[in-house]
This record gives C-alpha cells, sequence and structure tokens, in this order.
C-alpha cells in the first residue's frame, strides 16, 4: 500500500467526462463499488415503494431512483482515494470546491417540486446550512476540518429530523445528501493505493 498522488492523465473522449467524474485511474474494485452498490440502493427503494404501497406517481418513483443512485453513488465515488487525489489535486481550492457545492442546489430543487410541492423555503434552509457548513468547513485548519465537518454533519442529522420535514419513506434523503457533501467530498485525504492498480 501506498501513497500517490499524481493523477495519471485523463483518458480520450467519452472516458474523459467519466474521469472527471470519478477522478482518472479509478481501480477496478472503486468502480464496482460505485456502481453496484447505488443500484442495489435504487432496488431496495423499489422494493419498499412496491412493498409499503406508498401512493407515489410513476414520475415520483423515477426521481427517486434518479436520486437515490446518484446520492448513493456520489457518496461512495467522492471517498474513493481516486476521486481524493483528483478533487483535492493542485489548483483545487475553496472556490472550485464551493462550485461543486452549490450545483448541489438543483438536487434540492428536485427533491421538494417532486415531494414537498416546491417548498421555496425549504430549499433556502436545506441549501443553506449546505453552503454555511461548506464554508466553515474549507476555511478550517486541514488538520481541524475533519472533526469539524463531523460536528457539522451531526448537527445536519438534528435539523433534517427535527426541523426539515420530508414524506415517509424519504427520511434518508437529507442525511444521505450531507454526508456526500461534507464528508464524502470536502474531507482531503491520503489516497492510499494499492500495490497493483488494476485491483
Amino acid at each position: 500500500m501506498k501513497i500517490e498522488w499524481s493523477t495519471p492523465p485523463l483518458r480520450k473522449g467519452f472516458n474523459a467526462n467519466i474521469d472527471k467524474l470519478i477522478g482518472p485511474g479509478a481501480t477496478a474494485a472503486e468502480k464496482y463499488l460505485q456502481s453496484i452498490v447505488p443500484l442495489l440502493a435504487a432496488g431496495v427503494l423499489l422494493a419498499c415503494v412496491y412493498l409499503g404501497q406508498w401512493d407515489w406517481q410513476v414520475w415520483q418513483v423515477i426521481i427517486a431512483v434518479i436520486l437515490t443512485v446518484d446520492i448513493v453513488g456520489g457518496i461512495i465515488t467522492n471517498a474513493t482515494s481516486t476521486a481524493k487525489r483528483w478533487f483535492h489535486r493542485k489548483g483545487q481550492g475553496l472556490w472550485q470546491h464551493m462550485q461543486f457545492i452549490s450545483i448541489h442546489f438543483a438536487q434540492l430543487a428536485l427533491f421538494s417540486w417532486a415531494f414537498l410541492q416546491f417548498d421555496i423555503q425549504w430549499i433556502l434552509v436545506a441549501g443553506g446550512y449546505m453552503l454555511l457548513a461548506s464554508m466553515a468547513i474549507l476555511l478550517t485548519n486541514l488538520y481541524l476540518q475533519r472533526p469539524v465537518a463531523l460536528i457539522f454533519y451531526a448537527s445536519s442529522i438534528v435539523l433534517s429530523s427535527y426541523y426539515l420535514t420530508v414524506p415517509a419513506g424519504l427520511e434518508w434523503f437529507l442525511p444521505l445528501f450531507y454526508l456526500k457533501l461534507l464528508i464524502s467530498h470536502l474531507l482531503r485525504e491520503e489516497p492510499y493505493r494499492p500495490n497493483a492498480e488494476s485491483l
């Protein structure tokens, strides 16, 4: 096992777009985790919708599946060593991370539109906390970022459990949403690499 910060070059063509999402040089094991587990999570959601006879429209089920795959996949992908060295490479600072975080207002808006009758206040509170927590983490000294991130993540669970209401069956959305961003993505960690890169 070794630590390797240097990234291989992006692949050519369409594969370059994939490399920009998961980091160039992802191992086979990383790819399996970030593709299979989100699909299993989507399967569990579909089973719950069916067995629980949830009163959802087909389009709501489709949106819930898309959000599930993206969030679960994002938690795993952003936590991989390959993604860590890519998203925390030289030149990736406060502005670049906050751009990535801000894009996720779209997920909050989509969720609110599909399940909360497009509650603007809900979007602003959930998104405002996302921005505030992310900025605070990024402005913290590196050696303190992990505990500070965990403080903000723990607080997000309280916020999402007792203030930001969500429909039954979707209680997982905000805790996993914040886990993806505040913990998996923002924390800079050593990119450990297997001795055989194909693993």
